[in-house]
């Protein structure tokens, strides 16, 4: 007959705190990473404003700037989910379908933004037209994921709400 392993609780202290601030460790250097991609892509939207600013007739100037502004709102939303995570000891989804959403919301506005330059007066030749439809294909499953994601992210907080004990005091009243 086998006899019970024992196990030394300090031992396994040691090893969860030890593990525990390995993963610190490493959510601070994600953190630290993105921040500074994050002031880098916000330097490089300034620049590039700049440049749209003195030049007044380049549209793909606005498109960069607003591509790099919703770059760094999905950077800022990551850290903060890094920071959160560290906090708390938990990863929460709801900040995964903003980053989500915030990248669909992007590539929309890319999409659009360059279909808006091109010239109407030109006849559409084989490529455009193609380019046409995978483009309507491809804003037609962002605008489903979109509005999956946010219909995610309101049942996430309606249930935290019916969780919290504010709402079950306020609903006996």
């Amino acid at each position: 007959m086998d006899k019970p392993t024992r196990y030394n609780p300090s031992l396994t202290r040691l090893t969860t705190d030890t593990f525990l601030n390995v993963e610190h460790g490493i959510y601070g250097a994600i953190g630290f990473v993105l921040a500074i991609t994050a002031l880098i892509a916000l330097i490089d939207a300034g620049l590039q404003l700049w440049t749209a600013a003195l030049h007044w007739d380049a549209e793909n100037n606005l498109l960069l700037v607003m591509d790099r502004l919703l770059f760094v709102l999905m950077m800022a939303e990551i850290l903060h989910t890094v920071r959160v995570s560290i906090r708390s000891g938990t990863l929460t989804c709801e900040p995964f379908l903003i980053v989500g959403l915030i990248a669909s919301i992007r590539r929309v506005l890319v999409i659009t933004l360059k279909s808006a330059q091109t010239n109407p007066e030109k006849p559409p030749d084989a490529a455009i037209d193609f380019l046409f439809r995978t483009s309507m294909i491809e804003l037609g499953v962002l605008a489903g994921l979109i509005l999956v994601m946010v219909f995610s992210i309101v049942m996430i907080r309606r249930s935290e709400q019916g969780h919290s004990p504010s709402s079950a005091l306020s609903e006996e009243d």
